[in-house]
């Protein structure tokens, strides 16, 4: 009987397309790569026991993305375009889990992402520590391609 081993969740890699800085997008975590199916509840008339609980659509958390601090980046100038400028320019974005061979076993295509939200971690004199930024993107929905 042969046994599964899950795949490790360190060895990753993040594109932005239309990106053409390869460090840009290497990020040390990403989080948020979720889908949920939301609901509407409606009381029944005359029936105070329970709620009926009706499907309605799909919905997708914003995904958070983490990286060192970069001075020069095509990442915050597409940022400082959304968010300053309010010129939204969504693109997409692909999350790869990679095998040893640093091929992908699954990529998550997400669809017309977007920045909402960017901060730096608490600058600290105590700390030895890199100074870490996050960015958070909004978008529309992901496919995932399990090769």
């Amino acid at each position: 009987m042969a046994s599964y081993t899950p795949p490790v969740c360190f060895h990753f890699r993040v594109d932005v397309l239309g990106m053409t800085n390869v460090d840009d997008v290497r990020f040390t975590e990403v989080g948020g790569l979720s889908v949920e199916m939301g609901s509407e509840e409606v009381p029944e008339g005359g029936e105070n026991r329970f709620v009926q609980k009706y499907p309605t659509r799909a919905k997708y958390p914003e995904l958070v993305l983490k990286r060192g601090l970069l001075k020069n980046s095509e990442v915050w100038d597409w940022l400082r375009e959304c968010i300053v400028d309010h010129k939204i320019q969504p693109r997409a974005v692909d999350v790869a889990l990679l095998s040893e061979l640093h091929e992908p076993l699954m990529t998550w295509h997400l669809v017309g992402a977007w920045p909402t939200r960017w901060a730096i971690g608490d600058l600290n004199a105590a700390n030895n520590t890199y100074a870490l930024e996050s960015l958070q993107l909004a978008y529309q929905y992901f496919t995932v391609d399990r090769n």
